[in-house]
């Protein structure tokens, strides 16, 4: 598995990040490529405590079957389920979300695993480093192979 803590594995992450373009389509999903960037930072701001979540009750019920399956070898499925706070609906300006995405990727990799909260994850729960880093990898694959990079 890919660790972002990793500084060649983020940076290539952000290679494939500068490979999209304002008017880069989707293949599959509702969000276009300035939302997916923006989307796409929750995560990370959440592993690095910039964000807070509450813990959901369906998160209580399966997050840690489901854990399991996220932070497994298999790429996400497409078109999965998310929490409303990672929907993004509004206008959001490309290049803004681009370099803001960018930044968090270097930053928490600079900041290294200790970085991440002792908070748990609002649907899995309690989370390793190593499955924060995982998830992280894996959520941001997931959108950039959504646009094609």
């Amino acid at each position: 598995m890919y660790n972002v803590f990793d500084p060649a594995v983020t940076n290539d992450l952000i290679s494939r990040i500068e490979k999209l373009q304002p008017a880069t389509p989707a293949l599959w999903g509702k969000m276009n490529v300035a939302q997916m960037l923006s989307h796409a930072q929750v995560g990370i701001a959440m592993a690095l405590g910039d964000v807070t979540i509450k813990r959901t009750l369906i998160g209580y019920l399966v997050g840690s079957f489901a854990k399991k399956q996220m932070v497994g070898p298999k790429p996400f499925s497409q078109n999965l389920p998310t929490h409303p706070l990672f929907i993004r609906k509004e206008i959001c300006d490309f290049d803004t979300e681009k370099g803001k995405l960018i930044l968090l990727l270097q930053r928490l990799t600079a900041a290294g695993p200790e970085s991440l909260v002792q908070e748990p994850h609002p649907f899995f729960g309690k989370m390793s480093r190593d499955e924060w880093s995982i998830l992280i990898w894996k959520h941001t694959d997931h959108h950039l192979r959504q646009f094609g990079v």
